[in-house]
C-alpha cells in the first residue's frame, strides 16, 4: 500500500482530492490496484467492509483520453459494485532538460598504433548507493585532446531532480571489439556542473590504479565543461496527453537458421510448458506498448520465408495472411497468427530487413505532424544479409516518425547489430548520417534469468527495450519544431 485517501462522508458518488505520486516509466509495466471500502476512518487495513477493486496499468491511464480512465469495481460476487474514475497529471518539477559540452586535454595515450578514441560515459546514483548510465557521448577518433558535440539530457535523468546527487562521467578508448579501455574518471553534480553557465569548470580525470601504483602519478588528463544550459522541455506524457498515437509494428524472423519448428532445439519451437524466445520477446514488448495504442491493432509481418500458395520468398508477408489488412488484434492475436504462420510457410532465407523498414517508414512518411509514431519491433536471430540495404534503410527512417526496436535470439554474435544500435557510432550510409538515433538493440539471452523467472526475465527485457523509445519521440518532435496538442478541455 502506497497511500490512501480521504473518507468522505454519506455519498455513493465520492469525489476524492487527496492525491498520489508515483513515479513513471515509459519502459515498465507498473500495475496498480485500488481497494474502495465504506464508512470508517480507521487507518488499520482491513477494518472496512470491502465495497469493490479495480486492477489498472499505470500506462492505460497516461495512454487514455485527456488521463481520465474509467473502469468497473469487481470483487464482491453477484454485485455489481460501481466505477472508479482515475485522472493523471503529470507533475511540473523536474522538466527541465540541459544542453551540456565538453571537451578533454592530454588524456592517457591507449592505443599501441595512435592515440586514443576517447568518449565519456555519465553514469547516475541511486539511493541504494549503484550507478545507472544515463548518457554515453560519441567517440571522437584517434586524439588525446577530444571535443564532444554538444548534447541535451533530462534533468531527471542525470540526477531524478537532486541538484546534490553524485554524478559520475568515466572516460573511455573506444575499440572495436567492444573492450574499451579504462582511461580514467571523475565526479561531480548537477549543482556544481550549472555554475559553468558563467565559467568553465575543470575536473581531474583520475585512473584509481595507476594512483595507486605511481607515487609520482598526477592524473590521467582533464575534461573541461565548456557550456552548459537549461531549458524547460516537454515530455514524452505532455505528447501522449496531447494525442500522438504509438503505432506497434512486429516483425519475425521465420529464416531457416531458426531449426524447424517442429524440432525441440528450433527457436520457434513452442512447448507444452513454455513459449519459444519469439513468443516471450513479443509478449514482454507489446504488453507494455500496447497500453499506448488507442485501437490495439498491430500490423505483424514475417520475414525470410516462402509462403503460400505459391512458395515464393517473402520478406514482408502479413502473419495473418490478408495483405490488404495485415493488423492483428492485440498482443494475443499477433501470437496466434505467428503460431499459424509456423505451421503454413516454409523457414527459408535470407535474413533481409531493409523490406519491413522500408515498409513501416513508407506508413510513418504519411504523417508527420507529430500524431502518430511507429515503433517497430524485429526479432531476429542471426546475421543481416542486406547489411548496406539495412543501414540506407535506417538513416532514410532516421528523418521520420518511428523507432526501431530489434531483439536477437539464439546463440549468434550480434556485431552487426550494435553497429546498427549507433549508440557509440553515429550510423552512416553513403556518406549521410542518420538524422536521429533511432535503433534499440538488445540479445535476448542476456535476459534469461538463472533461476528460470521468466516474469522477472521478461520485465528487465522490456524495460531496457522500451527505454530509449520516449528520448527517440521527443528527438523526434524537436527536430521539427512540434510541440504537443493542448488536451481538450472536459
Amino acid at each position: 500500500q502506497f497511500g490512501r485517501t480521504e473518507v468522505i462522508d454519506n455519498t455513493l458518488n465520492p469525489d476524492f482530492v487527496r492525491k498520489f505520486v508515483l513515479d513513471y516509466y515509459f519502459e515498465e509495466k507498473q500495475n496498480l490496484r485500488f481497494d474502495v471500502s465504506p464508512g470508517s476512518h480507521s487507518a488499520l487495513p482491513g477494518a472496512q467492509d470491502f465495497l469493490g477493486q479495480a486492477f489498472v496499468a499505470l500506462g492505460e491511464v497516461i495512454g487514455s483520453q485527456r488521463g481520465r480512465l474509467e473502469r468497473p469495481l469487481t470483487g464482491v460476487p453477484g454485485k455489481r459494485c460501481g466505477t472508479i474514475l482515475l485522472l493523471a497529471e503529470e507533475l511540473s518539477n523536474c522538466r527541465d532538460i540541459v544542453t551540456m559540452q565538453l571537451c578533454a586535454n592530454k588524456l592517457d595515450k591507449k592505443d599501441f598504433f595512435g592515440k586514443s578514441d576517447p568518449f565519456l560515459v555519465f553514469y547516475r546514483s541511486n539511493e541504494d548507493g549503484t550507478f545507472t548510465i544515463c548518457h554515453k557521448t560519441e567517440v571522437v577518433k584517434n586524439t588525446l585532446n577530444p571535443v564532444w558535440q554538444p548534447f541535451t539530457i533530462p534533468v531527471r535523468a542525470l540526477c531524478n531532480g537532486d541538484y546534490d546527487r553524485t554524478v559520475k562521467i568515466d572516460v573511455y578508448d573506444w575499440d572495436r571489439d567492444g573492450s574499451h579501455d579504462f582511461i580514467g574518471e571523475f565526479a561531480t553534480s548537477y549543482r556544481e556542473l550549472s555554475r559553468a553557465q558563467s565559467q568553465f569548470t575543470v575536473y581531474e580525470v583520475l585512473n584509481p590504479r595507476k594512483k595507486c601504483k605511481k607515487k609520482k602519478y598526477v592524473n590521467s588528463g582533464t575534461v573541461t565543461l565548456l557550456s552548459f544550459s537549461v531549458e524547460s522541455e516537454f515530455t514524452f506524457v505532455d505528447y501522449i496527453r496531447g494525442g500522438t498515437q504509438l503505432n506497434f509494428t512486429v516483425a519475425i524472423d521465420f529464416t531457416a537458421s531458426n531449426g524447424l519448428p517442429s524440432q525441440p532445439t528450433s527457436l520457434h519451437y513452442v512447448s507444452p510448458y513454455q513459449l519459444s524466445a519469439y513468443a516471450l520477446a513479443l509478449k514482454a514488448v507489446g504488453e507494455i506498448i500496447q497500453d499506448y495504442d488507442s485501437d490495439k491493432l498491430f500490423p505483424a509481418y514475417g520475414f525470410g520465408a516462402k509462403v503460400p500458395p505459391d512458395g515464393k520468398i517473402s520478406h514482408h508477408f502479413p502473419l495473418n495472411n490478408n495483405v490488404d489488412n495485415p493488423s492483428c488484434a492485440g498482443i494475443e492475436g499477433v501470437l496466434e497468427s505467428y503460431l499459424q504462420s509456423l505451421r503454413t510457410v516454409q523457414l527459408y532465407g535470407p535474413t533481409n530487413f531493409a523490406p519491413v523498414i522500408n515498409q513501416v517508414a513508407g506508413t510513418a512518411a504519411q504523417v508527420t505532424d507529430g500524431s502518430q509514431y511507429h515503433v517497430l519491433l524485429i526479432i531476429t536471430d542471426g546475421v543481416i544479409s542486406d547489411m548496406l540495404q539495412t543501414k540506407e534503410a535506417i538513416v532514410t527512417a532516421s528523418s521520420l516518425p518511428m523507432s526501431i526496436i530489434i531483439v536477437g535470439v539464439g546463440p549468434a554474435e550480434f556485431e552487426a547489430m550494435e553497429e546498427l544500435d549507433g549508440d557509440e557510432v553515429r550510423l552512416s550510409s553513403r556518406g549521410r548520417y542518420a538524422e536521429r538515433d533511432i535503433v534499440q538493440f538488445v540479445p535476448f539471452r542476456d535476459y534469461v534469468d538463472d533461476s528460470g523467472n521468466q516474469v522477472l526475465s521478461m520485465a528487465r527485457l522490456a524495460k531496457d527495450v522500451l527505454a530509449e523509445i520516449p528520448e527517440q519521440l521527443l528527438s523526434y518532435m524537436k527536430t521539427r519544431d512540434i510541440k504537443p496538442r493542448r488536451a481538450d478541455p472536459e
